[in-house]
């Protein structure tokens, strides 16, 4: 008997599985791959505080990064530098592990190559290398990726929408201390350049729909060499509840994605946090019920839920942006005033405030609101909690 087993050994699992076994639970984490880390299905790019919230050593950081670019495909680009390190480019796979062997560390029991196939009362049925196996648990906490294997065991519904996306690492030679932002080469959310080595650039992009034609025209722009190419689904909106049934939903599992840039290391790591702390009372207390696992909800819900909130309305509001809007946004940004504010109030995590205050300046609310007048509104006011 375990009083909590992790499915899923990403970022999101790893620190589920560490915070529990330091909280004292007997923990079991299961991976349904041969190694930590792979496949990659990341862009790598974590702000600092992000990469501080996963709790490990430099030794997975491929690049330091201090500022962006963003370029319109109608002619405007915006350059703005912090001046100071704000994200990192990271080697998932190395990331990964570690967080891997933190968790072990502290005491979790760990099997890879182990899918999680059912769950009937409080056991789960796993199959891999050493056959067909059954674990009996407590509390069950879901960190099983997107499509979530658990989720739809247990019957629960999914996040609102996913995205797809495609990256591969082509020789390219550019600014190692900075990121490119490409909002035309995915109507619906954006590409990018990630620095990723001397020598060599993380090009991709995602979207709802035609995403590898998209792709096929966006890499031509950087090189026709292909070193390594990687695909994955991005969850956008949290899933209507994440909790029930003795089971916890953590990161990309529960939805927890940013709809401004796709990235969920952040928010799993955070959620994940948060239901070790909820793990533990439940345990102690001995209450698995859906009332005692609520208090999850409220935790996550005040920790970083304005912010998913927030971001999904600005989300709905990417595809009424045109080529011409980006490029007329792009220039009302490109002021000496516009750029201390980006590089003041700029979040990867958190970019909320940066939006609101841009949205008081004058200037850029008269731009912003001709391009989409009803969608700021909805944005500044709609949905609220």
């Amino acid at each position: 008997m375990y009083d909590v087993i992790v499915v899923g050994a990403g970022p999101a699992g790893s620190a589920a599985a560490r915070y529990c076994a330091a909280l004292g639970l007997q923990t079991l984490m299961v991976e349904e791959h041969a190694s930590i880390g792979y496949p990659v299905q990341c862009a790598g790019l974590l702000s600092t505080n992000a990469f501080s919230t996963c709790g490990v050593s430099e030794d997975s950081v491929i690049q330091k990064v201090r500022g962006a670019a963003l370029h319109s495909s109608q002619g405007c680009e915006l350059h703005f530098d912090a001046g100071e390190t704000k994200a990192v480019v990271v080697d998932r796979g190395a990331l990964d592990r570690e967080m891997a062997e933190h968790a072990v560390s502290a005491g979790a029991d760990l099997m890879l190559k182990t899918y999680a196939y059912d769950i009937r009362d409080h056991v789960l049925y796993t199959k891999g290398v050493d056959g067909h196996r059954e674990f009996a648990f407590r509390l069950l906490i879901a960190a099983d990726g997107p499509r979530s294997p658990v989720r739809a065991i247990r019957g629960m519904k999914p996040p609102l929408q996913f995205y797809s996306g495609v990256q591969a690492d082509v020789p390219y030679e550019m600014a190692a201390e900075f990121v490119h932002i490409y909002p035309d080469a995915s109507p619906d959310f954006f590409g990018w350049a990630i620095p990723a080595g001397e020598g060599r650039v993380r090009v991709g992009l995602s979207g709802g729909a035609d995403v590898q034609n998209r792709f096929s025209s966006f890499i031509r722009k950087f090189s026709d060499s292909c070193l390594h190419q990687v695909t994955g689904t991005i969850p956008m909106g949290v899933m209507p509840r994440t909790y029930g049934a003795r089971t916890l939903f953590v990161g990309d599992a529960a939805g927890f994605a940013k709809p401004t840039s796709g990235g969920g290391v952040y928010t799993g790591v955070r959620s994940s946090r948060h239901a070790a702390d909820v793990a533990a009372v439940c345990c102690e207390e001995e209450r698995f019920d859906d009332a005692s696992l609520s208090s999850y909800g409220s935790l996550w819900n005040a920790d970083f839920g304005k912010e998913l909130d927030f971001g999904y309305r600005f989300l709905r509001m990417r595809s009424t942006i045109t080529p011409k809007d980006v490029n007329d946004i792009c220039r009302t940004l490109n002021t000496p005033e516009m750029k201390r504010m980006i590089v003041e109030y700029g979040d990867m995590d958190r970019p909320t405030e940066l939006v609101l205050r841009l949205l008081r300046n004058p200037t850029f609310f008269r731009v912003a609101s001709r391009v989409a007048k009803a969608e700021i509104r909805e944005l500044l006011f709609g949905g609220r909690r």
